[in-house]
């Protein structure tokens, strides 16, 4: 496996922070993540959580991120993004490269964190094409091209400044299906199992209603 880079350590340890101070975390389950070739699933609910999540993470866990193709339009951001191994995703449409790229890392033996919902969350209301918030069925496909073990991952939804936010790791699994790629609707499955994995890690149901 490649060592990580200076760049990624010294972000990692300044940008962690700042962030400890405006949106301190207590982290659960971390000791339950596979060394390399997870794929970490967490709900969505703020643009603060793949920040939050990768920095609880160890340094060294070689991570990869999706986000949104909009992060990488501002020149230092899209930079910086890059620096630390994210990579933009187009939404709405079906980006051939994006999805190599994820299945690239995991075959690589690093890891990667997509949110299956692919839009913001807020209060248990989110819209994807204009249709309430789901589980997209990408993550499945990913994790079943790959074999890589799907993670649940749940965040508290309200980030307040100086509130503590709550990330707890779920047990990973691997996605089965049948046949060597599965049917869409065995897709959909997997993805829509994962988020009600990751929600119900926080005592909520999909969308973030409480159980």
């Amino acid at each position: 496996m490649k060592p990580f880079n200076r760049f990624f350590v010294f972000i990692y340890y300044v940008v962690g922070l700042v962030a400890d101070i405006l949106h301190p975390v207590s982290v659960e389950g971390l000791e339950r993540l596979p060394e390399s070739g997870a794929l970490l699933c967490p709900n969505h609910a703020s643009n603060w959580d793949p920040i939050l999540v990768a920095l609880k993470l160890p340094k060294n866990y070689r991570l990869h991120i999706m986000a949104k193709e909009e992060l990488f339009k501002n020149p230092l951001l899209g930079w910086l993004l890059r620096k630390v191994g994210a990579f933009p995703v187009s939404r709405g449409s079906n980006d051939i490269s994006t999805v190599r790229t994820a299945m690239r890392a995991i075959k690589d033996g690093d890891n990667l964190l997509i949110f299956p919902e692919g839009t913001v969350v807020r209060n248990g209301v989110g819209y994807i094409d204009g249709l309430p918030a789901h589980a997209k069925a990408g993550v499945a496909m990913i994790g079943v091209r790959t074999g890589a073990a799907l993670v649940p991952v749940f965040v508290d939804g309200e980030k307040r400044l100086f509130r503590r936010t709550r990330i707890i790791f779920g047990e990973p699994y691997e996605p089965r299906c049948t046949g060597r790629r599965g049917t869409s609707e065995e897709m959909q499955r997997i993805a829509d199992d994962v988020l009600a994995a990751a929600y119900a890690l926080g005592g909520q149901a999909v969308g973030g209603k409480p159980l």
